[in-house]
């Protein structure tokens, strides 16, 4: 019915605008535009694959008969769902709908792996198949119920780590009970004489359950980095289920996006001094009692209007965001405060740590949200020198990213990680709700530091005071 021909350059066009969108997610400023490029290419691949399973049944090969209304049905559900949820979804639960939809992704991943081996496709089809098949299963997996525990913490359904006796030893024991389980499955079908479902039920429930593990003993302020870290498993699981149904699109897809995670996680990694293996398998981010050593100095409170004023008649003043002024979604009034500031002649710059908010590039979105101009927002190695150099720096509901400890304390868990050298301005003011720790758990010097002042209230409240008080001014 369908020309092969045709079906392959569906394929490598789909593969193209997959690529081309992804580097186009690259910058701020044309990251939009590369989502509904990516996102038309996701078309052309599904529609790809119904051209494929029509031509397939033309030649009525049994292997691969498909009940497309049961499809149709399933893709209606699907985008109904993901286009509520995306639309309701606020800017502080973003996190959680992306660990969401990328444990989705796993799950879909895991799924065609059982599919193909519960029915004995993969087996008939040899040992690589069926090795590919298997690994993809456990990756999958891994990724579909880590992302899960991962979206449970983020969205306040699970509180705390969960850490047992000897850890470690048992996530290694599910590992290599996965991996045996798996290499049973490949023996014996390569035996010829079947593989009991049992077997692979039993590897799918071991591979779920090593997911679980993994996570559960992760603290909050490692979440971006463990995010990051289950996209590259989806994208990995996707690609070797492309190879499992010879799908290039899926080979492609999953490739970039398996790649582009790997990156991103040693990225996220790097920018917190640590390996990605320490992120895994150390208790950095237990929301605990951390460094409680003494803390010289005190905090001291300042009014709204006093910090407006000083930035008002400040020469250059830097902006720190984080996840509090996303939980009181006071982006828009921060701008509309940082245009007073501008027609004043204020220099003013946002300053973006990597592991800031929640996930990677949470504050990124939180402010093109807002309109704030790509031009003023910078990263940390960007503008960290510059510190020194501006007569106000203002911090709105970051802590660890901000915590000079990180530098000279090496008996706080955040020791070695680089930060926003907010306490190098000559006035730092934090917007506060109250006197509570990070993630870390430890307690923040800056906070009583000698040039820092407290503005304790909701962001968004506070935002209001501040653009009243210039307001007032003339």
């Amino acid at each position: 019915m369908f020309s092969g021909l045709i079906i392959e350059a569906a394929y490598f066009l789909a593969a193209l605008l997959f690529i081309y969108g992804l580097k186009r997610m690259a910058s701020p400023v044309t990251a939009r535009s590369g989502i509904v490029v990516a996102g038309w290419g996701m078309v052309l691949a599904v529609a790809a694959a119904f051209l494929y399973g029509l031509d397939v049944n033309e030649r009525a090969e049994p292997r691969l008969v498909v009940n497309f209304v049961l499809v149709i049905v399933a893709l209606a559900l699907g985008i109904g769902w993901a286009w509520r949820s995306g639309k309701k979804v606020a800017m502080t639960d973003m996190p959680q709908m992306v660990a969401l939809y990328n444990g989705m992704g796993g799950g879909a991943a895991a799924a065609i792996a059982a599919t193909e081996l519960f029915s004995g496709n993969a087996q008939a089809h040899g040992l690589v198949v069926t090795v590919l098949a298997v690994l993809g299963g456990l990756i999958g997996s891994v990724a579909l119920s880590g992302s899960l525990v991962a979206w449970a913490k983020l969205d306040g359904r699970m509180n705390g780590t969960i850490r047992l006796p000897a850890q470690q030893i048992i996530n290694a024991g599910l590992f290599f009970a996965a991996l045996a389980i798996g290499a049973a499955i490949v023996a014996a079908g390569l035996a010829g004489g079947g593989v009991p479902m049992l077997l692979i039920a039993l590897f799918f429930v071991v591979a779920l359950v090593l997911g679980v593990m993994l996570t559960t003993p992760i603290g909050g302020a490692d979440m971006p980095v463990v995010i990051s870290l289950y996209n590259a498993f989806t994208g990995l699981a996707v690609a070797f289920e492309g190879f499992v149904l010879q799908n290039p699109a899926m080979i492609i897809a999953g490739t970039v996006v398996g790649s582009a995670g790997t990156l991103l996680t040693l990225m996220m990694a790097k920018a917190m001094n640590r390996p990605v293996s320490n992120v895994i398998f150390s208790q950095f981010g237990e929301t605990g009692d951390g460094d409680d050593s003494e803390i010289e100095g005190s905090m001291k409170s300042a009014e709204a209007s006093d910090a407006a004023i000083a930035m008002y008649y400040a020469s250059k003043v830097i902006i720190v965001p984080g996840y509090g002024l996303a939980v009181a979604q006071a982006q828009h009034k921060l701008y509309e405060f940082v245009k007073l500031l501008q027609k004043q002649g204020v220099d003013v710059r946002f300053a973006i740590h990597p592991v800031a908010g929640r996930m990677p590039g949470h504050m990124n979105v939180l402010l093109a949200e807002a309109g704030v101009p790509y031009d003023i927002i910078y990263d940390l190695e960007d503008i960290n020198e510059e510190f020194t150099l501006a007569d106000v720096a203002i911090v709105l509901g970051a802590n660890d990213v901000v915590n000079p400890a990180a530098r000279t304390k090496k008996s706080s868990p955040i020791y070695g990680m680089p930060i926003l050298n907010v306490d190098y301005a000559q006035q730092a003011y934090v917007v506060k709700r109250g006197q509570g720790k990070g993630y870390s758990g430890v307690e923040n010097e800056l906070f009583y530091a000698e040039n820092t002042s407290m503005v304790y209230g909701d962001a968004q409240k506070v935002m209001a005071q501040m653009i009243e008080a210039v307001k007032s001014l003339g």
